[in-house]
């Protein structure tokens, strides 16, 4: 089984493509999947934990649409089966606070310590604190929804959009 780590913070390089490149050498360095999303948009651990389930399994089963896993990841995250779509869930140039998934594959990784991290982020340690706003936006989620099933149950609903992903065509 692949073990998630999930850490939140603002980001310390603020240049996208810099910030990508840091990735990419934290994923060489450590041998595991790295991805970073737009932490307003992350609604809990669960959301993380089952999107990045159903990305190994889109793999596994040879189903993916994305040729990263870390792609793959964000496209559940999202909720959205395209991934030009997907990258809306990504970083951008204003991103205030991120959200740092590190992936082990079948324990082939070695863990970057919080220090190896801090060229990437600066924990801030509010954990998951999404933007009520910024999470209905993203995942289409009406008035009308939210008085069906109540204010405290989004989370619900972002579960939902990350299941029927592969319902999509």
């Amino acid at each position: 089984m692949n073990e998630i780590r999930l850490f939140f913070g603002k980001p310390v390089v603020r240049d996208r493509s810099e910030l990508i490149s840091v990735i990419k050498d934290l994923q060489t360095r450590y041998g595991c999947v790295v991805q970073a999303l737009d932490a307003d948009k992350v609604v809990s651990e669960r959301h993380i934990s089952f999107a990045t389930e159903k990305a190994f399994a889109a793999f596994s089963q040879r189903r993916n649409i994305a040729k990263d896993t870390g792609m793959e990841i964000m496209r559940y995250a999202s909720g959205e089966r395209q991934i030009e779509r997907a990258l809306g869930m990504g970083i951008s140039d204003c991103t205030r606070r991120i959200a740092l998934i590190l992936v082990s594959l079948e324990c082939e990784c070695s863990w970057p310590n919080i220090s190896d991290l801090s060229g990437l982020i600066e924990l801030d340690g509010l954990g998951c604190s999404f933007s009520e706003k910024a999470v209905k936006e993203t995942f289409n989620i009406t008035t009308e929804e939210m008085e069906a099933v109540g204010e405290g149950r989004i989370e619900d609903l972002v579960i939902e959009r990350v299941a029927l992903v592969d319902t999509y065509r």
